[in-house]
């Protein structure tokens, strides 16, 4: 693997330059903050006040324990809309002008599940800066061995079935994110280029806050609830099968798509262009008009405007989408998206298809450059 690769950026990038000039000059024409705005505290106070409100319902049963299924299924669904909506902002500073509050509202990812610094780690300092670069993003490991999603990695005779397997598994993320990918990234040497040394706290921190979570989701409901053990695991894996089936989905359609590239650059090779072109070739949106998806998905479905402007809150990329998608064009980039979450969806089945195809019938994978020049 490339351990000092580097992005073609002498100069800055004249894209990247311009618009940010007219991101810029958006918020300070309409005078409007980038961080949160009322809307945004407003959502924030929707998807945390339903979350505690599911927890203390499903813990006291005030409902009947068939309805308490349904509702495990609702608790996990939200569980993974205040990842994507308020930590996943939080955690990257744009919530808030204040560090303390972009701090505390950060903090919540431990009651759902996550390590805040091993996600810094593996999201915010490797995937927004390797995005979709094999060998060196994180994020490209779906399902090590089980989804094959490069032709770099071997081919096995059940990947031609991954594009139908490959979602039963999304839905085991959340139980795999926290009970074993957490302390694997944490203990490995690398995380792509990253070079992992830990603070001696963060040791603590990861045992702490993990056994926090599984006292809040296991320990807790086992002894309060007045149902059986077996009653209790439905409960609990529905509740994970439905955060994880969404955290799956919705982080996969924004980059392992058809359009989407996967550069792999050889030994000693670096990235030929700046890193803000590299992000429209890596990055895809889906259902960029639907009012719904932005409010379920948390700007995740205005992933090429996330990966742009990580320090802007989502709740402000609809406004400027138009703007980096015009400029896009003018500097004759690609600006890739799906229309609705099902095309977007139909698009990952097909990438999952193809990269589960027989390498000898199988299509070449070509970046965008390449299929320019061949059309």
């Amino acid at each position: 693997m490339n351990q000092s690769l580097r992005f073609n950026d002498k100069g800055n990038s004249q894209f990247f330059v311009t618009i940010k000039n007219r991101v810029n000059t958006y918020f300070n024409e309409n005078n409007i903050s980038k961080n949160a705005n009322a809307a945004m505290v407003w959502k924030t106070v929707l998807y945390l006040g339903s979350w505690i409100g599911l927890y203390f319902v499903i813990l006291l049963e005030f409902f009947p324990t068939y309805v308490n299924f349904f509702l495990a299924i609702m608790l996990g669904m939200n569980m993974a809309f205040i990842g994507f909506n308020v930590c996943h902002d939080a955690l990257h500073g744009s919530y808030s002008k204040h560090a303390w509050v972009n701090k505390a509202l950060g903090f919540i990812f431990h009651f759902i599940g996550a390590n805040v610094y091993v996600w810094n780690i593996t999201h915010n300092k490797v995937h927004h800066t390797y995005t979709n670069i094999i060998g060196h993003d994180g994020d490209l490991d779906v399902a090590p061995g089980m989804v094959r999603v490069s032709p770099e990695e071997p081919l096995k005779p059940f990947h031609r079935y991954q594009h139908i397997y490959s979602f039963a598994l999304y839905s085991l993320a959340s139980l795999s994110w926290f009970f074993r990918k957490d302390y694997v990234k944490f203990f490995q040497k690398k995380i792509g280029s990253h070079v992992n040394n830990h603070p001696k706290i963060e040791y603590f921190n990861l045992f702490f806050y993990k056994l926090m979570y599984y006292g809040i989701y296991i320990v807790i409901p086992m002894l309060v609830m007045d149902i059986t053990w077996w009653q209790f695991m439905i409960g609990f894996l529905v509740m994970n099968f439905a955060e994880g089936l969404v955290l799956g989905l919705v982080f996969q359609l924004a980059h392992l798509v058809e359009d989407t590239d996967m550069p792999h650059p050889k030994e000693n090779e670096n990235i030929e262009e700046s890193w803000a072109e590299h992000q429209m070739r890596t990055t895809a949106n889906f259902a960029r008009k639907s009012k719904i998806a932005a409010f379920l998905c948390g700007g995740l479905n205005f992933q090429v405007e996330h990966h742009l402007f990580p320090k802007v809150c989502h709740i402000h990329y609809p406004a400027i989408s138009d703007i980096v998608k015009k400029t896009a064009h003018e500097f004759d980039l690609p600006y890739n998206e799906n229309d609705t979450f099902m095309s977007a969806l139909k698009s990952h089945y097909l990438f999952l298809k193809n990269a589960g195809r027989n390498e000898e019938i199988a299509e070449p994978i070509l970046t965008s450059r390449e299929r320019e020049l061949v059309a």
